[in-house]
């Protein structure tokens, strides 16, 4: 059974998706959801290391162009995006998490991804 423990992504408003300027991303998942699943999947419960990096690509094309990274959850996984240096458009936004965890001497890396449709009017 898969768990959806995240990646969430975070907006002041669910409406609020046309960026201009600098921008905060942030992400966060749930502690509890991701412990069971790590379980279900054989690779222990308990994450030692989460990392998020954050990636942008303009709508329709195929390459995505990385933003910044973080492993700090306390923030919120948070990285700032001046979207002054893209042009104005539809573009997504991926945050591609990265759970480590060890199960007696094996580590494991299980990754979610989480992409968000923005308007960017710099």
């Amino acid at each position: 059974m898969a768990y959806n423990w995240g990646p969430n992504f975070i907006m002041p408003s669910e409406t609020l998706r046309n960026f201009a300027g600098r921008v905060v991303l942030r992400e966060d998942y749930n502690e509890k959801l991701l412990r069971q699943e790590l379980a279900e999947l054989g690779c222990g419960d308990q994450p030692f290391h989460v990392t998020n990096p954050w990636y942008y690509r303009k709508k329709n094309t195929e390459s995505w162009i990385k933003i910044g990274e973080s492993s700090d959850r306390k923030n919120q996984f948070s990285v700032p995006w001046d979207t002054r240096s893209v042009g104005n458009g539809q573009y997504e936004v991926l945050g591609f998490m990265h759970v480590y965890s060890r199960k007696n001497a094996e580590e494991f890396i299980v990754t979610r991804q989480n992409i968000v449709d923005v308007t960017i009017e710099s």
